[in-house]
């Protein structure tokens, strides 16, 4: 057993680059477990840098400088933030307060179809089961109507909370994309002068995580912008608050498509039954989440390292688990990493001879 352990080790950790990667591993895993809320206006401003990063290097090939790059792309995305505190969001938290009114009602339709049931299938549903059904549904949302009461009776750290992302946030932005450099050269003072295999896994790391912020920034758009042209043509109520759930579930691939499903099938049935326009809306639902898997990703992402449908299922539960909604949003970054630093990672085959002549 010892010397199972001893092979191992010498193959893997002897080598000086080995062990300044497990530092750093090890150093950077403890500061998100033990820090990551206090980071997450830090990572949101990380995160939208990169999304902001691709525009501003564009600029810079048409011969202009850096500095007026930033502050052209810095204005348009303070424009664009503009438009969707001032524009959308009234639009939305409007069809939320309507959804939510809908509820009730909406409530009362579903028991009403189950008590139903017994009566049309008696072999297969029974009446004990049905109402045991709706009492769980029942619980189920009074729980829910609990939870949004106690948000929003503890609605003003909340909103405390919004205002501090609402002014560090966009001022972290600016540094990080005008000091991109500078930040970069003072980082890198803390590591050694032999950091060769660091700084390939960085060069890597760094261009997919661009390249997955962006494309998946631009597949939120054109998902959400698709789907809120089919509701409105169909004519579906609480389009908009549809469609952007519809844009926001790109964010976890295969679970969340799976998730949206069930509210959007649940709103076109209380609008209009089991009818032709019913069919159609879930019709092209499918077809949308056909091309956005089939055609969109493949486009949006030809720079990125294929990973396999487990592999990404499996990050998505284990980042998810440990950082919430940013471990999901990084879930494929994340293990994209995994990857490169398996690729990469030096095995010293001379150590495992030495130790089998032993």
């Amino acid at each position: 057993m010892f010397n199972f352990i001893n092979t191992w080790y010498r193959r893997y950790f002897t080598d000086p680059q080995a062990s300044l990667l497990v530092i750093l591993l090890a150093f950077g895993l403890i500061i998100f477990l033990t820090m990551g809320k206090m980071l997450a206006p830090l990572l949101a401003a990380l995160v939208i840098a990169y999304l902001l990063e691709g525009a501003v290097s564009k600029l810079q090939m048409k011969d202009m400088t850096r500095f007026a790059s930033v502050n052209i792309v810095y204005l348009l995305f303070l424009v664009f933030m503009a438009y969707i505190l001032f524009g959308l969001m009234p639009l939305l938290s409007r069809q939320v307060s309507q959804f939510f009114q809908e509820v009730p009602e909406m409530i009362r339709n579903i028991q009403e179809l189950l008590l139903r049931l017994p009566e049309q299938y008696p072999d297969l549903i029974s009446e004990e089961y049905v109402w045991e059904l709706n009492s769980n549904i029942r619980d189920s949302f009074s729980e829910l109507g609990q939870s949004v009461l106690s948000f929003s009776l503890a609605s003003m750290p909340a909103v405390i909370t919004i205002l501090v992302y609402l002014i560090l946030v966009p001022l972290m932005i600016f540094f990080f994309l005008k000091d991109k450099k500078i930040v970069i050269e003072w980082l890198a003072r803390f590591l050694p002068k032999e950091r060769q295999l660091v700084d390939e896994i960085w060069i890597e790391m760094d261009a997919q995580i661009g390249n997955y912020v962006r494309g998946k920034f631009n597949e939120i758009l054109i998902v959400g912008g698709v789907s809120y042209v089919a509701f409105v043509i169909l004519g579906l109520n609480y389009a908009f608050l549809l469609a952007m759930i519809v844009g926001i579930s790109v964010l976890i691939p295969y679970i969340g498509a799976a998730i949206v499903t069930l509210p959007i099938a649940l709103v076109g049935y209380f609008q209009w039954g089991l009818t032709s326009d019913f069919t159609w809306l879930m019709l092209s639902y499918f077809i949308i989440q056909f091309l956005d898997g089939n055609v969109l990703v493949p486009i949006l992402f030809s720079e990125a390292v294929n990973l396999h449908p487990l592999a990404i299922i499996v990050s998505i539960l284990v980042f998810g688990g440990l950082w919430g909604f940013w471990g999901v949003f990084f879930a494929i970054p994340l293990a994209t990493l995994v990857k490169a630093l398996i690729n990469v990672w030096p095995i010293h085959e001379d150590n495992i001879k030495v130790v089998k002549r032993k």
